[in-house]
């Protein structure tokens, strides 16, 4: 009969440790939901993602781009909603690659006295669930059954501001408008205001982002396939290692 030794025992009690633990991280996100999607919810799954892949991070806006300026307004009862979908949150995050196509487009805006004001970037994938119970229509809420770039943390959703006074541009509706007004390819518009929002189209679609037809505001990057939903909470968010 084979036996451990006392010497070695203890590394084997590590190893063992250690296998429990990656499989208790790893499982979470090996089980589909009623959609038969994968949706990450464990901090320390997308924590191990992020080590391996730093694309994947997901960035504290306010650290990453300071002076942004942020009226989340999942975080209010100013929504669709009329009630608040998120605690109240002093910031938002965005995945890696998005952040740094915010910083060029910010950058850029500067030089033409403008920036922007972000209503929303990062979006649990459960508060995605709770607005479709109340909208079920693609066009201005994301079908569960196939998530958000939101819940990926590679969507937006911002206007135009003066850079100085910090004023909204106008552009025609507010956030979460849900009539044709909001589309983009509405024309009865003033043409000052169809030249802002051709202005922040222009500035988001040459640092890759891509627009939505029904929403002015909301822009994401097209590589949809190469980040997971997400489903982790704000607070979790800030303990990840950057």
């Amino acid at each position: 009969m084979y036996t451990i030794n006392s010497s070695a025992r203890i590394p084997v009690i590590f190893l063992i440790l250690f296998i429990c633990t990656i499989t208790e991280v790893s499982s979470q996100s090996n089980v589909a939901n009623k959609y038969g999607l994968f949706v990450v919810s464990e901090i320390k799954f997308l924590q191990n993602q992020t080590d391996a892949d730093p694309t994947k991070q997901m960035m504290n806006l306010r650290k990453a781009i300071p002076g942004i300026v942020l009226d989340l307004k999942y975080s209010t009862v100013q929504n669709f909603m009329h009630q608040k979908l998120y605690p109240r949150l002093n910031t938002t995050f965005l995945r890696r690659p998005a952040v740094i196509a915010l910083k060029k487009v910010i950058n850029e805006l500067h030089q033409q006295n403008l920036s922007v004001k972000i209503f929303d970037a990062y979006r649990p994938y459960s508060v995605t669930e709770e607005m479709w119970e109340v909208v079920k229509d693609d066009r201005y809420a994301a079908d569960p059954s196939k998530g958000s770039g939101h819940n990926r943390g590679i969507a937006v959703d911002l206007t135009l501001i003066d850079l100085h006074t910090k004023k909204e541009i106008p552009m025609g509706t507010g956030f979460d408008n849900f009539s044709d007004t909001a589309h983009m390819d509405f024309k009865g518009l003033p043409k000052k205001i169809l030249e802002h929002r051709r202005c922040l189209k222009t500035i988001m679609e040459k640092y890759g982002f891509i627009s939505l037809s029904t929403e002015w505001w909301h822009y994401s990057l097209p590589n949809t396939n190469d980040f997971e939903l997400l489903d982790v909470s704000f607070a979790g968010l800030k303990k990840l290692r950057n």
